[in-house]
């Protein structure tokens, strides 16, 4: 692997990271837990423990959103942890406006952040009236879907290069016993496959007059019925995986059980923690194949004030570790998302992070739905999902109203 220069980075870093004398324990809690998602927290870990400090890890099972209300409760009631996971959009945001966040705008311009990231946009999440309250660690995107080579091959047929090639492969992977589509049973799961395929096959325009502008007339139109007839396909390819998590979905789909997988690129962690090789043993598809986009998702963590001066240091001495260039190409390689910073040389990324990377350069990405929405609307359209992938006699037509409704409720 070959880092690109370092010195311009580190050079805030160096002396940061020196005065940690002694160890200090800061506890951290997110929500990765998965095999690849542990392997890539490790790396973390390792990073700020060489600081002479103590990474204390606090994961919370499950997904976000069971961990997210947790985080929030301690953090309200006086039990705050010293560093915290959270996506980017405003699902801080009360918590940055009730004063409870630590500040890192001094330490963002003594190294330079604005000056090296290759998302603007998620730095941006993390401003609020011009001041810097997390540090984003990667660039995450939902925009993909992963396909098993061998499955296809058993099935008699070719590896889909579009939505449309995999809903026509369909029949053929049932016929071999295999599920065409692997979905997760929640909520989560079920409003990201929704929200890919409205980018897949409407476009950036159609998701960002929906979601950003908040158009109601747009999302019960004719351009929007077209998604919600695709995820009538989904919903019934999606029969017959019975499975709840993200990652055991993502298995489903590397034991060859299953076609493919709508998933963000941390779905490729598990794949390489099971020695899969992208472009051999399993396929990935940006934009569904259709439409080469990639979101600015990501993952930040932000730090709750802490009347410990000492841990206050080592908060600062965190955050630094985790926007460094060595640790970000450490994280990133495990975690199968893309770097936070563009003066990194990633020599060692597989076939689906150069995909990545590219449509990056290019500049065809869009806002994440989580910076277009609040967490009550995402609250709204998961459960409506929820009960379209439950309920088969839910027609589009019906679900398409709901969610008309709900857009035009959200501010």
């Amino acid at each position: 692997m070959r880092i690109g220069s370092l010195t311009a980075a580190l050079a805030g870093s160096a002396a940061l990271w020196a005065g940690a004398a002694f160890a200090t324990g800061l506890e951290v809690t997110h929500w990765w837990t998965s095999g690849g998602e542990a392997a890539a927290v490790a790396e973390f870990a390792e990073a700020f423990d060489a600081t002479g400090n103590e990474w204390v890890d606090a994961a919370i099972a499950g997904s976000g959103s069971t961990a997210r209300p947790i985080m929030i409760s301690r953090i309200t009631g006086g039990d705050p942890m010293a560093a915290t996971q959270f996506n980017h959009g405003r699902q801080a945001e009360e918590l940055v406006e009730a004063g409870l966040m630590r500040d890192l705008t001094e330490l963002a311009a003594a190294e330079g952040w604005a000056d090296v990231v290759a998302a603007p946009a998620l730095l941006e999440s993390c401003t609020l009236d011009g001041r810097i309250y997390c540090v984003p660690v990667n660039i995450h995107s939902w925009q993909w879907m992963w396909l098993s080579n061998k499955a296809f091959e058993e099935a008699g047929v070719a590896v889909p290069a579009s939505w449309e090639e995999l809903v026509a492969a369909a029949p053929k992977l049932r016929e071999a016993g295999k599920i065409p589509l692997a979905v997760g049973g929640e909520p989560w799961q079920q409003s990201g496959v929704f929200n890919v395929l409205m980018n897949a096959l409407g476009g950036k325009e159609l998701t960002l007059k929906v979601y950003d502008d908040k158009d109601a007339e747009v999302a019960a139109g004719p351009e929007v019925a077209k998604i919600f007839e695709a995820l009538v396909q989904a919903r019934e390819m999606s029969q017959g995986g019975n499975v709840k998590s993200w990652n055991e979905a993502t298995n489903l789909v590397i034991t060859d059980q299953a076609g493919a997988q709508i998933m963000g690129d941390w779905a490729q962690g598990e794949f390489q923690v099971a020695g899969e090789v992208a472009g051999v043993d399993y396929t990935c598809l940006p934009g569904l194949g259709d439409n080469a986009i990639i979101s600015a998702d990501g993952d930040a963590f932000y730090f709750p004030l802490l009347d410990d001066e000492e841990k206050a240091k080592a908060q600062e001495t965190l955050a630094s570790v985790m926007f460094n260039a060595e640790t970000q190409v450490a994280f990133n390689l495990k975690k199968g998302s893309l770097p936070i910073r563009k003066d990194v040389d990633l020599d060692a990324a597989n076939d689906c992070m150069k995909k990545g990377l590219a449509i990056l350069a290019a500049g065809n990405t869009i806002k994440s739905t989580d910076s277009m929405i609040t967490p009550d609307t995402t609250t709204q359209t998961n459960e409506l999902f929820t009960q379209f992938f439950a309920d088969p006699d839910m027609t589009a037509a019906d679900a398409q109203a709901r969610f008309a409704e709900i857009i035009a409720s959200a501010d």
